[in-house]
């Protein structure tokens, strides 16, 4: 719930800059007419804490440095979800690409993925779904696969299996991973991510310097992917602890 009223509470501050205690007080209730006023209170405070707004002036609120994670879906995603969605309607999945890490990094990598993840009991009917439509589709390549064919090609697909209980969330009518997934998968996929592999502290500082972003989800994925102690490291260096 927490998330949801960020999300609503963003959205609030659309072209504009300052709202007071007040105004927010009023279009909280607005969209949930059920709350009183000490519950919103304590989601007001829940997110001063955690940097969603900052509290300029005595009842006079701001949209604070933290931002939600909301990269850009370029048309090929959207093509890819759409396909995956008519055709295999009861599968999970999601869709992305590398080049959202780019922003978070000090160099830009030469080239970048379009990553799909499904359901392993899926992922060879989707594989021959987009190999039919789309160039340079590969499933699950290995290492050597990877470095001799791949890595030489622009506009590659990669299909991968999809973990279970893996973070991810629906935006605009597809499915994506959320950062804490991401920031988690770049430290286990070291063939696909290669042009990340140097600069993980750089990324994980970057990344919680910039979003909102959950500890215990990324720490739970990267238990279920045995990697909870590379991962944590990374977490604490980047927080400082």
């Amino acid at each position: 719930m927490e998330k949801t009223v960020e999300n609503h509470i963003i959205k609030y501050f659309d072209n504009k800059e300052v709202l007071s205690k007040e105004d927010l007080m009023e279009l909280l209730k607005n969209d949930f007419p059920t709350w009183s006023d000490n519950t919103i209170n304590t989601y007001l405070y829940k997110l001063k804490k955690n940097g969603v707004i900052d509290n300029i002036s005595r009842g006079i609120y701001t949209v604070g440095k933290i931002q939600l994670f909301t990269p850009k879906i370029d048309k090929q995603l959207k093509k890819i979800a759409s396909r995956i969605h008519k055709g295999f309607p009861f599968v999970n999945y999601c869709v992305w690409n590398s080049s959202w890490l780019n922003d978070l990094m000090r160099h830009q990598p030469f080239k970048n993925f379009t990553i799909v993840e499904i359901e392993k009991v899926a992922a060879e009917q989707v594989f021959n779904e987009l190999n039919a439509s789309f160039q340079n589709t590969f499933i699950n390549p290995d290492e050597i696969f990877f470095e001799r064919y791949i890595s030489v090609l622009d506009n590659v697909i990669i299909v991968k299996n999809l973990y279970s209980e893996a973070p991810i969330s629906k935006t605009n009518d597809l499915t994506i991973p959320t950062l804490e997934k991401i920031l988690v998968d770049i430290v286990i996929d070291d063939t696909l991510f290669a042009a990340q592999q140097g600069e993980l502290n750089f990324i994980y500082q970057s990344a919680f310097n910039k979003y909102d972003i959950n500890e215990s989800k990324m720490k739970r994925y990267a238990a279920r992917r045995n990697r909870e102690t590379e991962v944590e490291k990374l977490i604490n260096i980047s927080l400082a602890k």
